[in-house]
């Protein structure tokens, strides 16, 4: 089965998408990567599944007891449509999910902007890609990553940027590949400040 045979659905703050994407009265949509497929926005009805997506992710990065997200949390943080408001959550990240033509979601790009100072203008950093291991090998990834390349060119940014972990040599294989072409960093080291030692930093 091919990725053009899947859904993506998204939450954007622009405005909500006609049935098969593009422009439409309240704001602009990209075109969905599904041959029949539609963009159609997220509400809080989809964050149980969105944690259900980070748990499985965790527990496939061996760190399933670092998740500390909850609906309630996930819900108030993440940028979703409320059709009582007719209007976007601002939240501080938004969400990709992929359907499989089956029904199911097949996996989710998370997602937040970032900014270049060098070259003055926005970027998108991803969060967490996931594909359930029962719908890889079908180009999922790659439609997750190509729909996240065209929103940082619509909103005129240069970058998409993501980590990985350096014993994930399979995901790094397939990010550092022609389909995908992306390329690590070796001169920079990432850094993080969190727990005790940011409540220290805060009140220093």
């Amino acid at each position: 089965m091919a990725a053009s045979d899947a859904r993506i659905r998204h939450a954007t703050r622009e405005g909500t998408c006609s049935p098969r994407g593009g422009r439409n009265m309240s704001g602009f949509c990209h075109l969905s990567h599904a041959r029949d497929g539609s963009l159609l926005t997220l509400t809080s009805l989809d964050v149980p599944t969105i944690l259900g997506l980070i748990r499985e992710l965790a527990d496939y990065e061996k760190s399933s007891s670092s998740v500390e997200a909850t609906v309630e949390s996930l819900t108030r943080t993440l940028s979703h449509y409320d059709p009582n408001t007719s209007s976007f959550s601002e939240g501080f990240a938004k969400t990709l999910l992929l359907t499989d033509s089956d029904g199911t979601i097949a996996g989710m790009a998370l997602y937040f902007y970032n900014y270049s100072t060098w070259t003055g203008v926005p970027g998108i950093y991803l969060e967490d890609l996931f594909v359930k291991p029962a719908y890889r090998k079908k180009g999922y990834g790659k439609a997750l990553l190509s729909a996240l390349a065209q929103e940082v060119l619509q909103v005129g940014g240069k970058r998409l940027e993501w980590s990985c972990l350096d014993w994930n040599e399979p995901s790094l294989q397939f990010y550092q590949s022609e389909v995908i072409g992306a390329k690590k960093k070796q001169e920079w080291v990432g850094l993080r400040v969190e727990g005790d030692a940011l409540g220290r930093l805060a009140n220093s």
